[in-house]
């Protein structure tokens, strides 16, 4: 009998199929754990330049009404009651002023939008949501990156001189009434004192 010789068939073992698997989920997760790092990166440097841009226009606001955007004297603020006292001084104002004569009548509210951004019809930076009317509305909130809205204090209950600006960060959670960063609550706030 003519036998020819058994040829062995090479491939994978299961074990080098496992080792292969692992190696791939691994660098995935590392893949994915970066990519979340970096996002998060983002946010807080994106809430960095709305701060200093809300703060600019603070400022501005200051120069030309003599005192800084209206806020009622509370100890401890409420923040979305803030953010709409914001949004309606550095921008609704100035918009209503513009959409009838360009005048106010009131002294006290600004004739001017102080921060074109924060129109909330043209802007693509996702500051306030959309109004779902074809104009912009006074109860609409100016809102970080993670969608909370910012916290403003001026006057003596503030840690600056001027006044106070910050974002709760990524938990949301902030604790105005002690603003050490060491507080569990402000670890991740990003602000400009």
């Amino acid at each position: 009998m003519n036998r020819q010789p058994h040829q062995a068939v090479r491939g994978f073992t299961l074990v080098e199929l496992i080792a292969v698997i692992t190696i791939i989920i691994l660098l995935a997760g590392l893949v994915v754990g970066g990519i979340s790092y970096v996002r998060d990166r983002q946010d807080r440097e994106k809430a960095k330049v709305q701060i200093a841009l809300l703060s600019r226009a603070i400022e501005e606001y200051k120069l030309d009404m003599g005192v800084y955007p209206p806020f009622e004297t509370q100890d401890t603020p409420a923040a979305g009651d803030i953010s709409e006292e914001l949004y309606t001084a550095l921008f609704y104002e100035g918009y209503q002023a513009s959409e009838s004569s360009g005048t106010t009548t009131a002294p006290e509210k600004a004739s001017k939008i102080y921060l074109a951004e924060l129109d909330p019809t043209t802007s693509r930076q996702g500051w306030v949501k959309k109004s779902t009317g074809g104009s912009p509305d006074p109860d609409l909130k100016i809102t970080d990156p993670w969608g909370n809205p910012y916290y403003y204090r001026k006057g003596s209950n503030a840690e600056n001189p001027d006044f106070d600006l910050w974002s709760a960060g990524k938990d949301g959670k902030t604790n105005p009434a002690n603003s050490d960063l060491s507080n569990e609550d402000n670890r991740d706030d990003v602000r400009n004192f």
